[in-house]
């Protein structure tokens, strides 16, 4: 099954589990039985049924692109991570 590492923002809703293993052929699936078994995380990740904007989904450390239809391996880890904005760079 899916690895998914647990972003600490949403940490709460998984009773302090930083990383659970969730059935799942893709993303959406993932993300479906994620708030099956801690609900209220798919509002967190998910708007309208997209990834919420802000949100990068990496699967096994790459970026993906596809977003909720990525096909996903037996082990596959997943890491759901806010995108950081900085401040403006001086010259």
């Amino acid at each position: 099954m899916p690895i998914v590492a647990i972003p600490a923002l949403i940490r709460n809703l998984t009773d302090g589990e930083d990383s659970v293993t969730v059935e799942g052929l893709t993303i959406r699936e993932v993300i479906n039985n994620l708030d099956n078994r801690y609900p209220g995380t798919k509002a967190k990740l998910c708007e309208d049924d997209r990834i919420r904007p802000g949100i990068g989904v990496y699967v096994n450390g790459v970026l993906t692109k596809v977003g909720m239809h990525e096909r996903l391996e037996e082990d596959t880890e997943l890491h759901f991570l806010p995108a950081i904005s900085g401040g403006v760079l001086s010259g």
